[in-house]
């Protein structure tokens, strides 16, 4: 085991909140608002404590300065703050970037939120036309993926039963999720019998398209003492890692920036993987999180079948995933979702309460794997 980083354990996550998900019909700075408003609310802090905010940027919806205009609504004035773009390893990156603002004394106290709403506004965006190939068919972000997915297959003779152990795995806990959008377990038969979307995807490798917002406070493990935060949770260990390689262009297309995101938060937190009991994958579609367990180094590359086979990453399981249903059935909202389940189970409070939890992995990613981000919570 390696030693752990100084910063390991002295900053927290102090309040999650989120809205509803589905089609909610309501603009994305209203729904950053009610977000927050709930992180605070968990946190038992006011918003006069927050001097810094951070936005992910919606996808479906871009607008300059939307930072400050986030803030304006909330008659907040951070010293600190905007939006950024990473796709959906934006969350956390920005957790990674409040502790560092925090650590070098620009701030004390940080809300990191993310809205959209792409169900009831524009889902434009992510169908678009991808560059050069676009007249030879490539449009979508679901043709990424569907490139990634068979390749996968072709370089490890992946069985497609291995992709719907993600989807049942994530369809079983939403089900139990009484906030998921979507609450409807499905079998292997099912599984296989569901259309395709485009070859090799079936329609329930792929995630679902929400609106919705989340938002998380973070703080130093001490401020929070000061603040007499109810239920803090250390952040013991984050790292990102990315690539500017567009997919067609890339070597392999079966390893990821996921490797090194995974080993400085690793090396961060002074663990390896086989000390993790719960994990939060990020699924915007099946193969991503095949693909994040064999680089974080759960389990070999060519060797995930076996790992999650027969309900290994089910609740009960040796490692249970995204057991609040994920991308693929709690909230297509990228990301912060899995932060609140992992800050759940944490705390020992999530509706699939792993026993014993202490320590949870949560990975955020990007684009076609353009982006990684990766954070590691205790107890």
């Amino acid at each position: 085991m390696s030693t752990a980083n100084a910063l390991s354990g002295r900053y927290v996550v102090a309040g999650i909140g989120s809205t509803a998900f589905g089609k909610l019909g309501l603009d994305t700075v209203s729904l950053n608002a009610m977000a927050c408003r709930e992180a605070l609310a968990d946190a038992g802090i006011c918003k006069e404590e927050v001097d810094a905010l951070f936005l992910k940027a919606p996808t479906s919806a871009r607008e300059s300065l939307y930072g400050q205009k986030v803030a304006d609504a909330m008659g907040m004035q951070p010293r600190w703050g905007g939006a950024w773009d990473q796709g959906g390893a934006a969350n956390v990156t920005l957790i990674a970037f409040a502790i560092m603002a925090i650590e070098a004394g620009q701030c004390e106290v940080a809300l990191v939120s993310y809205a959209d709403n792409p169900r009831s506004g524009a889902a434009d965006f992510f169908g678009r036309p991808r560059g050069a190939e676009a007249p030879h068919g490539w449009f979508s972000a679901a043709a990424w993926y569907a490139m990634i997915h068979q390749r996968h297959i072709i370089e490890h003779a992946t069985p497609p039963e291995a992709f719907g152990a993600v989807a049942i795995a994530a369809r079983r806990h939403g089900a139990a999720n009484p906030n998921a959008q979507l609450r409807k377990p499905i079998t292997m038969n099912d599984y296989l019998a569901s259309p395709m979307q485009i070859e090799p995807l079936h329609r329930d490798d792929c995630c679902l398209v929400s609106d919705g917002g989340g938002a998380v406070v973070i703080m130093s493990a001490q401020k929070a003492k000061d603040l007499r935060v109810p239920a803090p949770v250390p952040i013991l260990g984050f790292g990102g890692g990315n690539t500017s390689v567009e997919l067609q262009n890339r070597a392999c297309l079966t390893t990821t920036e996921a490797v090194r995101s995974s080993r400085l938060a690793f090396d961060m937190a002074g663990v390896r993987p086989i000390d993790v009991d719960v994990a939060q994958i990020y699924d915007c579609f099946s193969v991503a999180v095949l693909m994040t367990l064999e680089d974080y180094g759960f389990c070999s590359k060519g060797s995930v079948y076996d790992f999650v086979r027969d309900g290994q990453i089910e609740f009960g399981g040796r490692l249970p995933i995204n057991t609040s249903g994920g991308l693929l059935s709690e909230t297509g909202m990228p990301g912060m979702q899995l932060i609140h389940e992992g800050v759940r189970q944490m705390r020992g409070s999530a509706t699939l309460q792993v026993p014993g939890a202490k320590l949870c992995a949560i990975s955020n990613q990007g684009g076609a794997m353009h982006t990684h981000a990766t954070l590691l919570l205790g107890t």
